[in-house]
């Protein structure tokens, strides 16, 4: 990684000076024409008899063809230098973007390589467990809960990857049914606590709110949520799930206690891959693409998705979308 880090700066280092090189050779070259300009000028000046009779008309006009061209010098070559500057820039940012994009990849092959073997080793030592040894059901139990626990995660995370492929390609085509938002939010809740029993999980969810849209992705933006809050919310405070419906507006949302999201990070968790912190270190469990698939989903469903700040401390994701279902 050092190497790598140090041969990037190297190719921006040349990058800057060959730049520098370029509008170096642009002002040297104004100032050769410029002064080409002046030599030819003093030139057809000292040819100049005061006594022919078109003396000062052929004076005025030497001045005037002096200053056109100094004017036609400095315009071509501040047109060149703001057509290079506007290059350098973009050809910067886009460098800049690609080393961005490269690094969040980077980052997130270590993770997800991380959170595949994770559940895999688990799932493994418990199975390797129960056949080794005799346990009593109580122990069973307990294993069998850990592997399902893992095993889930396991599939939540294929079916991040698996739906973030199709989206990126164009190839998932999105349904459209009618949907009780209500309770599929309550299985989701529920799910979690079941997964989670040391996690206090408080819901308080109106009922009967209908919705038109995709199932599975309506499940997976609340399970993305949820599963979001819990990993970055603090563990002795409760994660709070809230859905209501107002003026036509379903209303969700998902409070955490944890640290909060900084004001310059807000924007840039919804990004492919983006992860507050480094990946590679970082102990919360993730690869980047949970809040990603959220905001994609949001839009798909014409939906808006915000995060503030709560109150003392931690963060807020609301996703307001539109009622879709008559009420009689």
């Amino acid at each position: 990684m050092p190497s790598k880090s140090k041969k990037l700066r190297s190719i921006f280092i040349l990058f800057w000076i060959l730049l520098a090189y370029i509008l170096a050779a642009l002002i040297w070259w104004f100032i050769a024409l410029n002064r080409q300009n002046k030599l030819m000028t003093k030139y057809e000046m000292e040819q100049l008899q005061p006594t022919d009779k078109n003396y000062q008309a052929t004076f005025n006009e030497i001045k005037s063809l002096k200053k056109r061209k100094t004017a036609q010098y400095l315009g071509e070559g501040v047109t060149f230098f703001l057509l290079i500057v506007a290059g350098a820039v973009f050809v910067f940012r886009a460098v800049r973007r690609e080393l961005r994009i490269s690094q969040e990849q980077q980052n997130f092959m270590i993770a997800i390589t991380h959170e595949l073997k994770t559940p895999i080793s688990v799932a493994r030592l418990n199975l390797e467990t129960m056949q080794k040894r005799k346990l009593d059901e109580t122990q069973q139990q307990r294993l069998i809960q850990t592997t399902l626990e893992e095993t889930n995660r396991l599939n939540a995370l294929c079916n991040n990857m698996l739906l973030s492929s199709q989206i990126e390609a164009g190839g998932y085509r999105i349904t459209n049914e009618e949907t009780n938002f209500s309770e599929l939010v309550g299985k989701c809740v529920q799910d979690f606590i079941t997964r989670y029993p040391q996690q206090k999980i408080e819901a308080a969810i109106a009922p009967d709110i209908f919705i038109n849209g995709d199932r599975m992705l309506l499940q997976m933006l609340a399970n993305n949520l949820i599963d979001n809050a819990i990993k970055y919310g603090a563990k002795d405070l409760p994660v709070t799930v809230l859905l209501s419906e107002e003026n036509e507006k379903i209303i969700f949302q998902v409070k955490d206690r944890g640290k909060g999201i900084a004001a310059e990070e807000k924007e840039k968790i919804f990004n492919k891959f983006y992860r507050v912190g480094n990946s590679a270190t970082k102990a919360a469990k993730g690869t980047g693409l949970g809040l990603y698939l959220t905001k994609k989903i949001s839009k798909q469903h014409n939906a808006n998705i915000s995060v503030t700040d709560n109150n003392p401390s931690g963060a807020i994701f609301t996703v307001l979308l539109h009622s879709s279902i008559e009420k009689s």
